[in-house]
Formats: structure tokens, C-alpha cells, sequence
């Protein structure tokens, strides 16, 4: 087909835009500063899994990729200290199977109660407590070490698959990435009379500037104030701007290029130039499949809203997607 003859030479991804939100194009040189693999005792579970009767093995050629959006408001992602304010307040899993040559997207609740590693000075654990899944990215100097301390309480509410790569980006590079685009058209799904008049529930809109942020970002007063409301928003959001960027990508030969530009200081990732190009390339020919949030329970904690995941539906999510049948 001839978009992915012009996808494949010039994007060095598609991928999220997600700190609300999305599967976004980034490209080219910005994270050479930046690679690092996850630690090497990050280990995935092995041997044979007994699930409903049946054993099972795990698959060969998966990948997964952790994309985190933080609720922070700075160009600078790195601090001194390892403690930040920066929560990662949107949270996908992407598992890349190379065998069947697909990608499938799975939404995580932030506020989901996980095992959290706290750190030390040094970065190194000193203990783990039950928190939001979304504050482990607070512990760390909010780059690298922080995505990492995500990925390990992901892993451990996935029955310890392993993350093997991430990508983060600060809220505050939704409004430019949406107008880099020309906008983002959706039909409200709320009434954002509190936070925008101008956001009417039930009207098509299309979105420009910080109307984005406010949209994807907005919870207390809106609807139920839930979180998971507010994701049913961002995924909207995710569909429609990643259908807006392609179209930019068709029409603009440098339009990856300037986002890069423009985008550069939000992002941080553990990939190469030449591993990004690599996955650009599967997100161009793969088959994309989004799968629901993950099922739990939704309850008031002492301090904050707490998620507590089905065990049961994350084991079949878990066997699903990274398991097969022992011949």
C-alpha cells in the first residue's frame, strides 16, 4: 500500500504520545543520551504454567514497550534527588508479537494498587510497599531510574513478564503535539463546564492548544471524577490523533522532523536511533489490536482512589498474550 512505503522512510516511530494519550511519532537522534537497557535481573517468569487444566509455555518473539505519560508540568525530566513529583498518571503496555506479526495495546488503571520498590540514595531498593502504580515513577530522579522502577511494578502485577523497554512523556507536550497535527477533532464525552465552557458534552470539537491537555488530563469535576472515565477520554483521543498524524505524515515529508524538534525535551526511552526505526517499521506493518483495561475493583482508600485488579482476568490476560499451549 503506498502509505507504508511513505511511513517506512521517514518515521523513526510511531509510537505514544501518551501522556494522555496516544501512539505518536518520534524520530530520529533524540534519545542516543538515553539508552540503557533494564536491568539485567529483570528477569521474566520461566518453566510451565498450569492454567485451567492446561500447560503452557511461554512464546518466542515478544517484546513489550511500557509508555507512561507524567503528571509533571517542566522540560527538565531529570532531578538531583531520588524523589520527583512526577507520577505517571497514563500508563499502556505495548506487546510487540513478532511471530504473528502483531501489536497489542493494553491499558493500565493508574490508580491500581501494585508492589512499589522504594529507593535509596543510591537507587537501590529498600523496600516495597502497596501504593498506586502510579506513584513508582516518583521514586528515581524521574528519568531512566524511574521508568525502570515502573516497569518493575508493572512486571509484578503481570505475573512478572518482563518489560523490556519504555518511552515517557510530559503532559505538557500535549497541546503542541496537538496542534502540530492541526487539531484534534472528537465528540466530548463529558460536561467540562467546570474547567471549559467551551467543551460541551454531546458536541464535536475540535481541540486546539491546552483545550487538549484539559480534555484528556481533566478528573475532579468531571462526570464521576473517576480515573477510568478519564481513560475512556485518552483512548478516544489516542484513535483520533494517531489517524490526524498519519495523514500529516502522507501530506508532509518533514513533518516528523519538526515534531522531533519541537518534542525532543519531553521525551525519555531506552532505544536507539536504529532500534526505533526497527519498531517504526512493525508499527507500520503489524496488525494493532487494543484490548480493554485490564477488569478490577474501583474503592476509596485512606488517602486516594484505589484499583485492585482482577487476579483471575490478568492471569487469561497474561497467558493470552505472552503464553502458548506446551506441544
Amino acid at each position: 500500500m503506498p502509505m507504508k512505503k511513505t511511513i517506512n522512510g521517514k518515521v523513526v516511530c510511531i509510537l505514544v504520545a501518551v501522556a494522555v494519550i496516544s501512539l505518536v511519532l518520534i524520530s530520529l537522534a533524540l534519545w542516543e543520551g538515553h539508552r540503557n537497557e533494564l536491568p539485567s535481573d529483570h528477569t521474566q517468569q520461566e518453566g510451565i504454567l498450569e492454567y485451567q487444566g492446561n500447560e503452557y509455555v511461554l512464546k518466542d518473539g515478544i517484546e513489550t514497550y511500557l509508555v507512561m505519560g507524567l503528571d509533571t508540568f517542566s522540560d527538565n525530566s531529570v532531578s538531583d534527588s531520588y524523589n520527583n513529583n512526577q507520577q505517571a498518571d497514563f500508563i499502556m503496555l505495548f506487546v510487540v508479537d513478532n511471530n504473528d506479526e502483531k501489536i497489542t495495546v493494553l491499558h493500565i488503571n493508574r490508580d491500581t494498587m501494585a508492589d512499589v520498590n522504594i529507593l535509596g540514595l543510591n537507587g537501590n531498593k529498600v523496600d516495597t510497599v502497596k501504593k498506586q502504580i502510579a506513584l513508582a515513577h516518583t521514586y528515581g530522579h524521574g528519568g531512566d531510574i524511574s521508568c525502570r522502577n515502573t516497569a518493575e511494578a508493572l512486571s509484578s502485577l503481570l505475573m512478572n513478564v518482563k518489560i523490556n523497554h519504555y518511552f515517557s512523556l510530559h503532559m505538557d507536550a500535549v497541546p503542541q503535539l496537538n496542534d502540530l497535527v492541526g487539531g484534534v477533532t472528537v465528540e466530548v464525552l463529558e460536561d467540562f463546564s467546570a474547567l471549559d465552557p467551551s467543551l460541551v458534552k454531546g458536541q464535536t470539537v475540535t481541540l486546539r492548544g491546552e483545550q487538549a491537555l484539559t480534555y484528556v488530563r481533566g478528573r475532579q469535576g468531571i462526570g464521576d471524577s473517576s480515573n477510568i472515565s478519564r481513560m475512556k477520554r485518552q483512548k478516544q483521543y489516542v484513535a483520533a490523533l494517531r489517524h490526524q498524524a498519519l495523514q500529516c505524515m502522507e501530506s508532509d515529508q518533514d513533518f516528523i522532523l519538526d515534531a522531533a524538534l519541537q518534542l525532543e525535551d519531553y521525551f525519555v526511552s531506552d532505544r536507539s536511533v536504529t532500534q526505533m526505526q526497527q519498531l517504526a517499521d512493525k508499527f507500520v506493518a503489524y496488525d494493532l489490536v487494543e484490548k480493554d483495561m485490564l477488569e478490577g475493583k474501583s474503592q476509596v482508600g485512606p488517602e486516594f482512589m484505589e484499583f485492585y485488579l482482577d487476579e483471575e482476568f490478568v492471569k487469561k490476560t497474561v497467558v493470552d498474550l505472552f503464553y502458548k499451549l506446551k506441544a
